[in-house]
Formats: C-alpha cells, sequence, structure tokens
C-alpha cells in the first residue's frame, strides 16, 4: 500500500521533494501527509468503487472549496482527475475527544462551525437520507447481501420522517461528522472529508453529530441552542427524528461496504451495531412522541 501511495504523491509531486506519512482514520479512503518545500499539505487518494457508495468526487471538490470559503474546511489546493484526489492545505490541529467534543464551550463553537457551513452558497448534489438508504440497499442487493430482517421495519419508520422533513429548504450539509472528521486549530472547529456533502436536511447534520458523540439530552439542547439561538421543543422532536435516520443511514453504509469493499474490516459488525442503536432510539419516549403519525 505504502508503494501505492508513494506512486500517487509522484504522480501529483513529480520532482521527487516531497516526504510523506499516511494519516490515520479513514476506511473509504487513504489521506496522506505531504510535506513540501513550499508547504505542508494533505492527499486524500480516492478508495475503490466509492461512487457505489453515492459519492461523487466533483461534488466533494466543490462542497470543500464552499466550506472552505467560509472558513470550516481546510484550503483546496488542487483537484487531481480523473482520479478524483483531491489536495488540500494541512490544517495544523488536533482532533478533540468525543468527550470533549461534548462539553458547553466545544457544542457552540461546533454549532457556529455548521451554521457557517449551513448558510454558506448552494453546492452540487443533493443528499436526502431516504434515498441514500433506498439506493444502498438496491445495491446490495444486485451484489448478493441479504437485507438485515430489520430493513423494512425501519424503512416503513424512515419514509414516515421523510415525508414530514420533505417540505425544509435543503442547505449545504456535510453528513458524515463523525470525530475523525473534526480538527480544532485552536480559533475554529474544522471539519474536513466532504465526500458526502450535499443540499439537504441541517437537522440531519446535528443529529449526525450529536448520536455519533453520545450526547444526552443536555448536552443536546445546548447544540441546539447554540446553532438556533433558542431550542424549541419541535426542534427537540427534530432532532430525536433524525438521529434514527443519521444511524439507518450508517448501518445501511455498512451493508453495502460488505459486499463491495476490499477491505479487511468488520462491515456487518458495523451494520448491526448501528441497526441496534437505530432500534434503541426508536423506542425512546421522546421519539415515539415526534414520530408523525
Amino acid at each position: 500500500m505504502n508503494e501505492r501511495l508513494e506512486q500517487a504523491v509522484l504522480r501529483v509531486w513529480p520532482d521527487g521533494a516531497s516526504r510523506f506519512e499516511v494519516l490515520g482514520g479513514g476506511i473509504t479512503n487513504h489521506n496522506v501527509k505531504v510535506t513540501r518545500p513550499d508547504g505542508v499539505y494533505v492527499l486524500r487518494v480516492a478508495g475503490k468503487d466509492t461512487d457505489l457508495l453515492g459519492i461523487d468526487r466533483g461534488v466533494e471538490h466543490a462542497a470543500t472549496v464552499a466550506a472552505a470559503a467560509v472558513g470550516v474546511a481546510p484550503e483546496v489546493v488542487t483537484f487531481v482527475e480523473p482520479e478524483g484526489w483531491l489536495v488540500t492545505r494541512f490544517i495544523d490541529g488536533s482532533i478533540p475527544s468525543v468527550e470533549r467534543m461534548g462539553e458547553p464551550e466545544m457544542l457552540e463553537r461546533v454549532a457556529a462551525s455548521l451554521c457557517s457551513v449551513h448558510c454558506g452558497p448552494p453546492i452540487p448534489g443533493r443528499f436526502d437520507a431516504l434515498e441514500v438508504v433506498e439506493t444502498y440497499s438496491d445495491t446490495a442487493l444486485a451484489r448478493g447481501a441479504v437485507l438485515p430482517e430489520a430493513f423494512d421495519w425501519a424503512h416503513s419508520l424512515a419514509v414516515r420522517i421523510s415525508a414530514a422533513r420533505s417540505h425544509k429548504e435543503p442547505r449545504p450539509c456535510h453528513n458524515d461528522l463523525l470525530n475523525a472528521n473534526f480538527i480544532d486549530d485552536g480559533t475554529t472547529i474544522r471539519i474536513v472529508d466532504w465526500e458526502y456533502a450535499g443540499m439537504g436536511d441541517p437537522f440531519f447534520d446535528l443529529a449526525n453529530f450529536a448520536i455519533n458523540h453520545e450526547l444526552d439530552d443536555e448536552a443536546s439542547a445546548i447544540l441546539l441552542g447554540a446553532y438556533l439561538g433558542e431550542a424549541h421543543p419541535e426542534d427537540v422532536a427534530c432532532l430525536d427524528l433524525m438521529r434514527f435516520m443519521s444511524d439507518f443511514r450508517e448501518a445501511m453504509w455498512g451493508v453495502v461496504q460488505g459486499v463491495v469493499s476490499e477491505l479487511e474490516f468488520d462491515f456487518a459488525g458495523y451494520a448491526e451495531e448501528h441497526f441496534a442503536r437505530m432500534a434503541r432510539t426508536a423506542a425512546e419516549p421522546g421519539f415515539l412522541t415526534a414520530l408523525p403519525k
């Protein structure tokens, strides 16, 4: 693999004046820190068959450029075609722990970064959680997968949730707010990895962040208050519903990866974990109250 990444670095910078090291954190792609005489960069080498996961590298590029323009994503240096590789400036900072991200001051900073993105200019591409789940289902079945027993039950709830949110104006969203995608540069909470970005529901982003960082009711209220100025009961209800949608998407992502990926990773276990958490969310009183009839 290192030989392949070395060739990728030479593809972008053929003068041989680069030093590189592999950065951790990615399942789908490989990220390489490249030190050059004129600065430090990150080369993002796209994984194989990522189009089957709904990834459009042109959209990722445009979304990263847009988020960089509002000070949230790293500066884009170049986009390598036809491979779809992305080169950005290296951000000197750290990934805050999940526990740290749940502190009030950090939640306010995260909310500010998300608001900057959501209020930014439109980006190409669209992200609808229900459509993504259904596409993942079709892709998995076409490649011989057997869908988990919980799929039909979860899909029926997702249809109701999606219908209730369909009138909302789509905004630029990240849609993959895992902890590893945040960098604290000391001033701003930066966000990387825009491959699932598209015009979508900002509450998916908020819920995706909330559930991936295991926010309790108090922390979720702080996040919503910082983002909206004031959180109302209907906002809390929307967050509850979209937490379910976030895990449904994540679970089905694992199902698809299980039949298309060549990586040595327990995608079946990953999918089971998210189906289980989704079921726990669906049993919570707040979710049951918020669920559209």
